[in-house]
């Protein structure tokens, strides 16, 4: 069994929340438009983390960050990358990858807008966590949590914060 926390959209800030919030995972993973590498440090020193560089991030900046990950969390697979879309509005260029790759869970960001959405078609969960830092429209902050225990996807749960509240 493995406790994961999933963010986004940190844009250079690590928000207090996410110390309390994911204090019991196991691995963050992060879907990009991090910030620079002192978020990628802050949250390594705290967690096992694995990222996607996003449209903001200079993508040289950051050693083995790539712009698609495939990782597999004990049976479940899980594609990430950063603009992937949503059901029915997926980047063309990711269908092939569904098809070939099959995940079980496809994590996104760059919305800055929280979306968890089974998605029948390509049967995968899709979770864009929405936005954790400062920078974007978005007036609330959000984070994600869940279990991974084989097979199974479980407790699902979901944080909400004022953005400027720290």
């Amino acid at each position: 069994m493995l406790r994961v926390g999933v963010m986004s959209d940190s844009h250079g800030f690590v928000p207090d929340q996410v110390y309390t919030f994911f204090k019991d995972t196991d691995i963050i993973l992060h879907a990009g438009d991090i910030g620079g590498k002192e978020v990628i440090n802050k949250l390594s020193s705290f967690k096992k983390t694995v990222a996607v560089y996003g449209n903001c991030d200079d993508r040289y900046l950051y050693d083995g960050i790539k712009s698609l990950l495939k990782i597999e969390i004990e049976q479940v697979k899980i594609l990430m990358t950063h603009i992937g879309g949503y059901p029915k509005h997926y980047q063309k260029n990711l269908i092939p990858v569904f098809e070939e790759e099959k995940p079980d869970i496809f994590i996104c960001g760059h919305s800055h807008i929280l979306k968890v959405q089974y998605d029948k078609d390509f049967n995968f969960l899709l979770i864009n966590p929405g936005a954790c830092g400062r920078q974007g429209f978005h007036q609330v902050g959000t984070l994600v949590r869940f279990v991974i225990d084989g097979k199974q996807i479980k407790d699902m749960d979901v944080l909400d914060f004022d953005k400027f509240g720290q």
